[in-house]
């Protein structure tokens, strides 16, 4: 089993309409914190991004909040400064997102939109060229990413995603299981 020591959380900088979504976030939060895992995220205090941040906080564990400038109003506009071990700001997104990535042992995808959806892909896309083999995951709470894995097998079908290029990331319904399979997935394997 590969040692986790930290985790970058993609997840919406809103709390959505289940409320599902904003439990589960809140309970891998104390579960990261248990563990002793860093949560690596956007720096977001609002909807998802807050609530597992102050989740991992308030359990004792460890914040790295990464977000660049023009977000801060937007995204991290209740920031205090308790919440975070580290607040780092990036000029742009890309050098937000490539620190997220230097600083994580593995990726997860917990509800979100747009953006959220961009960086777990970009993350995919990364493993799929061979720039790294971490762990990535997606928690489908309450099916939340059925349309995506339904997605990724109809481009396989058609011929768009090759197999020796098929990546699969894990997919992980139950909250509670998300560290042990990150620890456990040693890397990306081909379906």
């Amino acid at each position: 089993m590969t040692k986790i020591n930290s985790i970058c959380v993609y997840c919406g900088s809103s709390s959505g309409n289940n409320p599902d979504y904003v439990d589960a976030a809140s309970k891998l939060g104390k579960l990261m914190a248990q563990a002793g895992i860093t949560l690596v995220y956007g720096g977001g205090t609002t909807g998802i991004m807050g609530t597992i941040a102050q989740s991992v906080k308030s359990n004792g564990g460890k914040v790295v909040g990464i977000i660049p400038d023009f977000l801060i109003r937007k995204e991290a506009r209740n920031k205090n400064d308790d919440l975070f071990d580290e607040f780092i700001v990036t000029e742009t997104m890309h050098q937000r997102k490539q620190l997220m990535f230097d600083r994580s042992d593995a990726f997860l995808a917990l509800p979100g939109g747009i953006g959220t959806l961009e960086e777990i892909v970009e993350i995919m896309t990364w493993a799929q060229l061979g720039r790294h083999m971490k762990p990535i995951a997606f928690a489908n709470i309450d099916g939340f990413y059925n349309p995506m894995i339904a997605l990724l097998d109809h481009m396989a079908r058609q011929g768009f995603i090759h197999s020796d290029h098929r990546l699969k990331p894990l997919v992980i319904d139950n909250i509670e299981k998300i560290i042990t399979a990150l620890s456990k997935n040693q890397g990306l394997s081909v379906l």
